[in-house]
């Protein structure tokens, strides 16, 4: 049965056996995981997850190929929940989880965060993303890569990049190389922000206007006095902080309204 991927669901089909192995070899599965699967499409990761795992939850929002998936595994071992993965409720499927899928390209920055707020029942997540993405997950302080993405996922994850993909391993070609990356939960958080919030808002603003200093950037949060008090010079760029800088400007922020 032919299925014409459909460029609004963002789909790429992988095919090449080679990376589906690699792929499959470092997910690990293990009999008794309990592991969903974002986007699984034709089946391509699918179908050998299965010849290992007990059973297997996929989050699909292609009605037809949801059809295709019921025809071809049985439904004792495939729980398939028809939806946008941007939506879904991922605290749903229970604790210790277990998160894979060939992401839709259109989509992998807001379904990051979206299954961020998860981690806490997360085991890990391994992801194929366009290379440049994996790049902005992983990057250092300083670097042209690093930015939002980068501090709000290394916050709660660390973020290992395995190996890339060629765009002639997916079908329909895409325009972008690929990679395969894992993200595992960091337990305890090393830097925990008081407010999380806070932390957030002070991240979106920070690099809301990439060439503006902190002490414009962060107008609304906070005054010289407050960077002079933290050691951080306010000239810098919000692309010079690491996370933990990060946070104890959040944390500072907090304490200062408990004071007022």
């Amino acid at each position: 049965m032919h299925h014409t991927p459909r460029k609004r669901f963002g789909q790429n089909f992988l095919h090449d056996p080679h990376f589906v192995g690699k792929a499959i070899a470092a997910i690990a599965p293990q009999p008794e995981d309990n592991m969903v699967e974002i986007g699984p499409g034709l089946g391509a990761l699918t179908a050998p997850l299965l010849e290992v795992l007990a059973r297997l939850s996929v989050v699909e929002i292609d009605r037809d190929l949801i059809g295709r998936l019921r025809q071809r595994f049985p439904r004792e071992r495939l729980t398939i929940h028809e939806g946008d993965a941007l939506k879904f409720d991922f605290s749903a499927l229970g604790p210790a989880l277990r998160v894979v899928g060939n992401l839709p390209y259109n989509i992998s920055t807001p379904l990051l965060f979206h299954l961020a707020r998860f981690a806490d029942q997360v085991q890990d997540m391994h992801f194929m993303l366009q290379k440049e993405v994996v790049a902005r997950m992983a990057a250092a302080p300083s670097c042209a890569a690093y930015g939002r993405l980068s501090v709000m996922l290394q916050y709660r994850f660390h973020i290992e990049p395995l190996f890339e993909v060629p765009a002639g391993a997916f079908n329909p070609r895409p325009r972008v190389t690929s990679a395969f990356v894992r993200l595992r939960p960091l337990r305890p958080l090393p830097h925990p922000a008081r407010d999380e919030g806070i932390f957030a808002s002070i991240v979106t603003s920070g690099f809301s206007t990439r060439r503006k200093t902190l002490r414009n950037a962060l107008r609304s949060h906070l005054e010289d006095a407050d960077f002079a008090a933290l050691g951080i010079d306010p000239l810098l760029r919000a692309e010079n902080l690491s996370v933990a800088d990060f946070v104890r400007l959040a944390n500072h922020v907090v304490a200062r309204h408990g004071q007022s």
